[in-house]
C-alpha cells in the first residue's frame, strides 16, 4: 500500500503516475481507487518481471507508458493477459 500513497502524494503534486502491482495486489488498487495502474501476473515481488529478463520489463514499463498516455478517468486498472506485447492495449 505504501506504493498506493506515494503515488498519490506525486499525484497531488501535478505529476501523473502509474502503479505496477501482481495481480495479488489488485484489491488494494481498486479499494485505494490509484489514478492508473496495471496488474501483472508476476510472483510477489517482481511486478514487471524476472531478474535478468530485460525484454519482459521493457514490455512491462511500455505497457504502464501506454496506459499513462491513453487512461481517461480515475481509477483505471488494467490487467496484462499473458503473452502481451507493447502496443497491444489498443
Amino acid at each position: 500500500m505504501s506504493v498506493g500513497h506515494v503515488a498519490r502524494a506525486i499525484e497531488e503534486s501535478g505529476t501523473p503516475t502509474v502503479v505496477v502491482m501482481v495481480r495479488a495486489f489488485r484489491h488494494v488498487a481498486e479499494r485505494m481507487m490509484l489514478p492508473r495502474t496495471v496488474i501483472t501476473r508476476h510472483p510477489m515481488g517482481r511486478p514487471v518481471g524476472a531478474a535478468g529478463d530485460a525484454e519482459r520489463q521493457a514490455s512491462v514499463i511500455q505497457a504502464a507508458m501506454d496506459v499513462l498516455d491513453r487512461a481517461v478517468e480515475g481509477g483505471t486498472i488494467v490487467e496484462l493477459e499473458p503473452p502481451f506485447r507493447p502496443g497491444s492495449l489498443d
